[in-house]
C-alpha cells in the first residue's frame, strides 16, 4: 500500500508551500473552455490528491479481494486495508474504531439513525428539533419518521446574520423533544454552529443529538469526544476521499441497542431459519460488500489531511475567505448572504438583475466552477426570500490569484447580464 506523506511541523503557524500542496491535485492543472480551471465548488465535492487516486489504483491492481470472507493473501490484505481505514478515521475524529460505522455517506448515516434509532422509539406526542439551515439530508429522513410515528418537527430559526438563534433553540428543548439534529457547518452560509455548547444543553435535558459534520470534517480539526453528541455523520468525498464513502459515529450504547438497518452478509454471526444472531457493532450495520477501494482511498485522504494538519488547513481557508469576502463585497450590486460570527470558507451570493444559474453558466465559460441553485436547502432559501443563490466554496488548494480572477470574471459577466 502507499506510504503516507511525512507530517509537517506540528506548529499550525509553520510556513507551508501552498503551491506545492496545490500541485498534488491533478485536476487543478486542466483547462475548461480554454481557460485555466478555477474550482470553487469544494462544498459540493472536494478534489483528490494524487496519493488518494494512487491508493485506489494500487488496491485494484495489487490487492483486490473481498473483506472478511477469505483467508488467502489478497483477502487478508484487503481486510487489513479496509479496517486500517477505520482506524485512521477513528484517530482523525478522536473516537473508538468500534464506534464507527463505515457507510456510503452522510445521507445513509442519517437514515440509519432515523430508521434504526428513531423509528422504534418515537411516537405521538414526541418531537424532533431541526434548524432552518439544515441540508435536505437532515430534514427529509426526520419527516418520514414523523409521518410514520406521529411525532412532530420543531424548527430552530436564524437571526439576521445567519447565526442560529440560541435562545430560541433552548426554548424549543422541551420535555417532549427526543432528538435534536443539526449541522456543524452550514453548506450555504458557512455558519459554524457552537455544537459543543448546544449538545451540552440537550444532554442536560436528556435529548439525543445528531450532528451533520459533512462541511466540518474537511476544513477544521474535529474532536467528536469533546463535542459530546450522540451521533456524528460525515461524507468522505468532501474531505478529498472517493465518492460513496462516509462514516456514522455513535455512542456504543446506541449501537448496542439499535436493530440492524439492512440485512445480509457480514452483519451476522449465525443464520438459521428459526432466527439470526447479529454481528457485534459496528459490523451489525455493514451488510454486504462495502466500497473497499473507496475506503482505502479515504484512509489515504485522512493520511494526507493529517500530514498537512487540520489547524493549518483551517487557517489557510480563513485567509482565503477573508480575501474573497473583501473582493466580492467591492463588486457593485453583489449581495452576500450571511455574516455569522464564525464562518467557514463558503460564500453564497447574488448579483442584482442576474439569475443565479445564468451567472454560474457564464462564469463556467470563464473557467470558474461554482454552484448555483437551492443547495439542497429549500427552507433556508425561503428564509431569505430567494429561489436560489450562487455559492463559491473554497479549499486549502485554492489561491489568492484565483480569487482575483474570480472577482474579475463576476464583474465581466455582470456587465453582460445587467
Amino acid at each position: 500500500m502507499n506510504v503516507p506523506p511525512a507530517p509537517l511541523s506540528a506548529d499550525p503557524a509553520a510556513a507551508v508551500d501552498w503551491a506545492r500542496v496545490r500541485a498534488d491535485f491533478p485536476v487543478l492543472t486542466r483547462e475548461v473552455h480554454g481557460k485555466p480551471l478555477i474550482y470553487l465548488d469544494s462544498a459540493n465535492t472536494g478534489q483528490k490528491p494524487a496519493s488518494v487516486i494512487e491508493a485506489v489504483d494500487d488496491f485494484y491492481r495489487r490487492h483486490n479481494a473481498n473483506v472478511s470472507r477469505a483467508v488467502h493473501a489478497l483477502g487478508t490484505e484487503a481486510t487489513e486495508a479496509y479496517e486500517g481505514a477505520r482506524g485512521k478515521l477513528a484517530k482523525f475524529l478522536n473516537v473508538r474504531a468500534d464506534e464507527l460505522v463505515l457507510c456510503s455517506g452522510t445521507t445513509f448515516a442519517i437514515n440509519l439513525v432515523a430508521y434504526s434509532w428513531a423509528l422504534p422509539r418515537l411516537g405521538p406526542g414526541d418531537a424532533i428539533v431541526l434548524t432552518r439551515m439544515e441540508h435536505h439530508a437532515n430534514i427529509v429522513p426526520w419527516q418520514l419518521v414523523a409521518q410514520r410515528t406521529g411525532a412532530t418537527i420543531k424548527v430552530a430559526e436564524l437571526d439576521d446574520r445567519g447565526d442560529l438563534d440560541l435562545e430560541g433553540l433552548r426554548a424549543l428543548l422541551t420535555p417532549e423533544v427526543k432528538l435534536l439534529a443539526l449541522t456543524h457547518v452550514s453548506n450555504v452560509l458557512g455558519t459554524v454552529n457552537p455544537v459543543r455548547e448546544i449538545c451540552r444543553e440537550a444532554r442536560r435535558r436528556g435529548i439525543v443529538t445528531l450532528v451533520d459534520g459533512s462541511q466540518a470534517a474537511p476544513h477544521r480539526p474535529l474532536d467528536i469526544a469533546a463535542i459530546g453528541c450522540d451521533f456524528y455523520a460525515l461524507t468522505g468525498h468532501k474531505m478529498s476521499g472517493p465518492t460513496g464513502t462516509g462514516v456514522l459515529w455513535a455512542r456504543r450504547e446506541h449501537l448496542e441497542a439499535m436493530p440492524p438497518f439492512i440485512g445480509g452478509g457480514e452483519m451476522i454471526k449465525e443464520v438459521r431459519f428459526e432466527g439470526t444472531v447479529f454481528n457485534d457493532p459496528p459490523h451489525k450495520f455493514e451488510a454486504g460488500t462495502p466500497n473497499i477501494a473507496g475506503f482505502v482511498g479515504l484512509g489515504a485522504a485522512v493520511d494526507y489531511l493529517s500530514a498537512l494538519g487540520m489547524a493549518r488547513i483551517e487557517a489557510r481557508e480563513q485567509a482565503l475567505l477573508d480575501y474573497a469576502t473583501a473582493a466580492l463585497s467591492a463588486i457593485d450590486g453583489l449581495r452576500i448572504f450571511g455574516a455569522p460570527k464564525e464562518k467557514a470558507a463558503v460564500i453564497s451570493f447574488l448579483v442584482e438583475g442576474a439569475h443565479a444559474h445564468d451567472l454560474a453558466t457564464l462564469l463556467d465559460l470563464e473557467g470558474v466552477a461554482i454552484r448555483s441553485g437551492h443547495h439542497c436547502a429549500h427552507p433556508l432559501m425561503q428564509h431569505f426570500g430567494v429561489p436560489a443563490t450562487c455559492r463559491a466554496s473554497l479549499a486549502f488548494y485554492n489561491t489568492f490569484e484565483e480569487i482575483d480572477a474570480f472577482a474579475a470574471a463576476i464583474d465581466k459577466v455582470r456587465r453582460l447580464l445587467v
